[in-house]
């Protein structure tokens, strides 16, 4: 019978009882009286004598109500954009033109749709409206317009609708500040015209907008699952509180933290919105194996005191690893220079490292506080009562049950599971890497609507974002016939449709003629530059190719090539050139964590890996829904563009990965007390995964809730972000953790507990023959040795 697994006799010959961690009656009372000590010596945190708990719950709140009062503006100050670094070619060719020619690139577009024709009398008047009104604004620099300039350029195919053409003043946010006053007044019905926004300003400036709406809107759908969940976990309403208590003291934190950080810095809006869900799952992981623990303690008949100490020697040490390990992954983030990367950085590790600090600082005083009251008010006591005479602690669970049964057939387990994950991940090798456009919200938004028009209705889309390129201090008119060269080379690259500059107009390679009124535009006594209208989609790969064959021309000086393509050639050269070093980087740093609590190179090595299936797995999952399009009616509807944001990848597996390792360093923590003990590694796995998988896999099902919280957000990078990570999280503490590593470290054997310069030798034990662990199915052949706790086998001893 199953029991029988647990059935662990002592060394001494003592009767068995079904007592806490499967340990007999007078071990639990030689650990007591080794554990009195330490606390008479004042070496635990759980000893502070009360006055000083209180005056750490004091500080705390103190601490606490300052951060909210300095941190609570964070969101006024938050950057919006900040996709490629200042010293980027293309951010160089943006800031010439802005000082030198006067942001000749437009950054707000208004699509304007007539009952008729563009050229009917009623459409000339309210054009006529609106450019009034925008050239009375004092943040806007210039209008240009389908009606001003005649261009066809900025009337559509079927002449129904015209564009017009906005420069506002300032960097981003101001021109995001003035795009929201701006527009309401030059938007929807004027006259016979219906007006319609879009553009950078426009883009930005609603992406903060709805950044902070969707996250509130996700803490109120996620707090009811939530609370439910925790209830049913926690057992009762006083513990239930704890963990956002916990949660609550370090966003509070972190957003202070934050707007510090945007004294010296742009600070990404994303920074928030996932750091804040970063903090809150991990407050429930962290406080759960905490919680956790100390009840196993007190039912082992500890005294409050005693059972902190032991809770925080154990739990506690796997909390600050678990910690280390997420910042760390993390830190990773800051090897590119990316602003929204390295923001989500900041905010992320901080969170973490606040989350840890409240976890074993703040959280063992409030339980040394409440001591055995811990477990009042459990609202669903009535449905967690067993069978009269029932003793839970003798028998295994679910996990428990399903590590025996890997465990007997972990070859084909593991190759089916491996398969599995293989097939999952197979889409991720046709990942084309672009950035978001307009479609970052939902085509049924005004954004949406405006962008898809542009696209769709308009024959050269490409003019309110095109390529520029920048010739600081080349002197047009001393140089006619050069310039004329260089455009005309120009002109030719593939997938170029027109270029315009002071020398005139030119598509194929031949000059069509003069560029009339707008040559001036186009130089000055500061130099010279082109605008070059692509056939391409703005952030995709076509784009970035145009591009980069502009850098690669011949040209009459320096040369500055920028737009919507050049700024994905510059993020994609600069993930590329640090992808390599920050996986090194996390790689690294998780085998020598790993390491250093384990001191076995083999369960580094195969977390590392197992790590690595997961998260490709989760990649290809991305890749086949957001990419392709798959199940997108499902998550609220949004507009596949046929590429993956370049910097998704990376920001997903440096979150994941130290998520995964979290899990992983709790499980191996207790596998490893396990075979301290026993010696065994079917006993170790099977008890170890039994004691912690319920736990994380709970916590794994929280954070997913609410990190699926973020997937209703109408920002589809969210939305990506969001189902990222609740997938990875989801996957790995069932798939990987309850299947794939029971059957390796099956497959592994005595290799598990291999360390530099050990060698199997002899291992004395009490001369009881070892217990068996029975086949569920009964049978005799799958039996395996248990060892009695305390002895370990001779043949698995690292």
């Amino acid at each position: 019978m199953i029991h029988q697994l647990l059935r662990v006799s002592c060394s001494d010959g003592t009767a068995w009882r079904p007592v806490g961690w499967f340990r007999c009656q007078r071990y639990e009372e030689a650990e007591a009286a080794m554990i009195e000590p330490d606390l008479r010596n004042g070496r635990s945190l759980a000893a502070l004598v009360p006055g000083r708990r209180v005056a750490v719950l004091l500080v705390t709140a103190f601490v606490s109500l300052v951060a909210l009062g300095f941190g609570s503006s964070v969101h006024e100050h938050l950057a919006i954009g900040g996709e490629a670094p200042a010293t980027a070619e293309a951010m160089q060719a943006k800031r010439v033109l802005e000082s030198d020619f006067g942001s000749a690139v437009p950054n707000l577009v208004l699509v304007a749709r007539a009952r008729g024709s563009v050229d009917g009398p009623g459409a000339e008047a309210g054009a006529l409206k609106v450019t009034q009104r925008l050239e009375a604004d004092p943040s806007v620099s210039w209008v240009r317009s389908y009606w001003s300039a005649r261009a066809p350029s900025l009337r559509s195919v079927n002449g129904n609708s015209a564009m017009f053409l906005v420069r506002l003043r300032g960097d981003d946010i101001e021109a995001g500040r003035a795009a929201d006053l701006l527009v309401p007044s030059v938007t929807g019905r004027q006259g016979e015209l219906t007006v319609a926004a879009t553009g950078e300003a426009t883009l930005r400036s609603e992406v903060g907008r709805q950044v902070e709406k969707d996250r509130r809107f996700a803490e109120l759908l996620a707090l009811p699952v939530t609370a439910v969940l925790l209830l049913f976990v926690y057992r009762s309403l006083t513990a239930a509180l704890l963990p956002v208590v916990v949660g609550a003291l370090a966003v509070t934190g972190t957003a202070a933290v934050l707007r510090l950080g945007t004294w010296f810095a742009p600070v990404s809006v994303y920074a928030s919105s996932i750091s804040y869900a970063l903090g809150f799952a991990l407050a429930v992981d962290y406080s759960l194996f905490v919680i956790s623990r100390y009840r196993e303690e007190l039912a082992r008949g500890l005294s409050v005191d005693a059972a902190l100490r032991v809770t925080l020697r154990t739990a506690g040490k796997a909390v600050a690893f678990s910690a280390a390990t997420v910042a760390a992954s993390l830190s990773a983030l800051f090897l590119f220079p990316l602003p929204i990367l390295r923001s989500i950085a900041f905010g992320g590790i901080t969170v973490v490292v606040l989350d840890a600090v409240v976890s074993l600082l703040v959280l063992p005083v409030v339980l040394s506080l409440l001591g055995r009251r811990l477990d009042r008010l459990d609202v669903f006591a009535r449905w967690r009562r067993g069978r009269p005479g029932a003793q839970p602690q003798a028998r295994l669970g679910v996990w428990g049950r399903t590590a025996v049964r890997v465990m007997e057939r972990p070859l084909t387990v593991g190759l089916l599971v491996t398969a599995c994950l293989v097939v999952m991940a197979s889409p991720f090798t046709h990942v084309k890497f672009g950035m978001f456009d307009d479609r970052l919200f939902p085509a049924s938004s005004e954004i949406g609507k405006s962008g898809q028009a542009l696209r769709q209705d308009f024959a050269q889309g490409g003019v309110t974002s095109p390529t520029t390129v920048v010739l600081p201090g080349f002197l047009a008119a001393a140089s006619p016939a050069e310039l004329d060269r260089f455009a005309r080379s120009v002109a030719r690259v593939r997938d170029v449709r027109r270029v315009e500059s002071f020398g005139g107009v030119y598509e194929k390679g031949r000059r069509l003629g003069p560029a009339g009124a707008a040559a001036t535009t186009y130089a000055n006594g500061r130099g010279t530059w082109l605008s070059v209208t692509t056939d391409c989609e703005p952030f995709g790969a076509r784009a970035r190719r145009v591009a980069m064959a502009l850098r690669a021309l011949p040209a009459p000086g320096p040369v500055l090539v920028g737009g919507p393509g050049a700024v994905l050639a510059d993020v994609q050269q600069r993930v590329s050139d640090r992808l390599w070093p920050a996986l090194c980087l996390v790689s690294a740093t998780m085998l020598a964590l790993v390491l250093w609590l384990t001191r076995r190179p083999v369960l580094a090595l195969k977390a590392l890996l197992l790590n690595a299936l997961s998260l490709s797995a989760t990649f290809g999952a991305l890749v086949y829904v957001f990419q392709d399009g798959h199940f997108a009616h499902l998550l609220g509807g949004f507009t596949p563009t046929g590429t993956t944001d370049i910097q998704l990848p990376v920001l997903i597996f440096c979150i994941a990965f130290g998520l995964s390792m979290d899990y992983e360093i709790f499980l191996l923590a207790r596998i490893c007390e396990e075979h301290e003990g026993t010696g065994d590694t079917a006993t170790a796995v099977v008890r170890g995964l039994d004691r912690t998988a319920g736990l994380f896999s709970w916590a794994a099902v929280i954070f997913a809730v609410v990190m699926s919280a973020l997937a209703t957000s109408d920002v589809v990078l969210l939305k990506i972000i969001g189902v990222g990570l609740a997938l990875a999280v989801v996957l790995d503490a069932t798939v990987i953790r309850g299947l794939l590593v029971p059957a390796v470290m099956a497959l592994a054997g005595k290799a598990n507990w291999w360390t530099p310069g050990s060698a199997s030798g002899h291992l004395h034990g009490s001369g009881r023959p070892p217990e068996t662990v029975p086949s569920l199915s009964g049978g005799q052949a799958a039996r395996r040795p248990l060892a009695p706790h305390g002895q370990t086998r001779k043949a698995e001893r690292p």
